[in-house]
């Protein structure tokens, strides 16, 4: 999947929205140790920087190097490029070996992973006890404008989604999550949390495009950007007298936190 990312790299970097703080303080609280943690799926490096506040160091990983060349810079943040035949041993000694780490995150990125790999190595790298894995996401369902992006946006865009984004889709109610439960949702209830974001029109309909069905459906000579458009007439109607100005949105995002069991 590391090429559905490459040419959006930069923009995904500006138009994707930030994750609450809130959210890393009620991780950090979780954990016995704040030594190590690792963001698996780094992107371009928003949700690395958050959590780099509540421990002495980050290792960041993708398989995308687009994404990582356009990740910020932080002195507690090592950045890394993770081959897609990295082999499980290897892939547990580059982040820090066997029970290094204090947290494991993945940010918007795990319906993209060879799950049960990825999960073999949170279950060795994490520390016992104390050690816990959260895993996020969200979707179209963006209020107030989740109807109108829901119904028109997903049918127009799926012939060009990758299966693997279904997962994120319907919430990740169908992820396998074989660990112990935090008080962060469970396997098959993930947790309901709100990540509001500032955003123009022209911001909401940035952030569409930097899907990687934007990339699937060019790589077929479709215009996605031409249906985008159609959609987002819809939501203007609805948005007020000046698109150009920012306003409220609230992505309803899902979370899953867990330990080793």
């Amino acid at each position: 999947m590391a090429g559905l990312y490459e040419k959006p790299s930069e923009t995904y970097a500006k138009k994707r929205p930030r994750y609450p703080k809130e959210w890393f303080s009620m991780l950090a609280s979780l954990t016995a140790g704040h030594h190590r943690a690792w963001d698996a799926g780094c992107g371009s490096g928003q949700a690395s920087l958050s959590i780099a506040e509540h421990y002495d160091s980050v290792v960041a990983t993708d398989v995308s190097e687009g994404q990582l060349r356009h990740a910020i810079a932080h002195p507690k943040v090592r950045y890394l490029h993770t081959p897609e035949d990295l082999a499980e041993d290897d892939l547990v000694a580059l982040v820090g070996g066997e029970g290094s780490l204090d947290l494991v995150i993945v940010a918007t990125a795990i319906h993209w992973f060879d799950v049960p790999l990825f999960y073999a190595v949170v279950n060795r790298v994490l520390r016992k006890p104390g050690g816990v894995l959260a895993v996020w996401g969200y979707n179209y369902d963006i209020h107030p404008f989740g109807d109108k992006l829901h119904g028109a946006l997903c049918p127009a865009m799926r012939p060009y989604m990758d299966p693997r984004t279904r997962l994120a889709m319907e919430r990740y109610r169908d992820l396998p999550f074989p660990f112990e439960p935090v008080g962060v949702g469970r396997e098959g209830e993930p947790a309901d949390v709100d990540m509001e974001a500032e955003m123009t029109l022209e911001d909401l309909a940035g952030f569409v495009m930097t899907g990687s069905v934007a990339t699937t459906a060019g790589e077929k000579g479709v215009d996605l950007e031409a249906l985008v458009k159609g959609v987002m007439k819809e939501v203007e109607e609805g948005w007020g007298d000046r698109p150009t100005v920012p306003r409220k949105l609230v992505f309803k995002a899902f979370m899953l936190a867990g330990r080793p069991r």
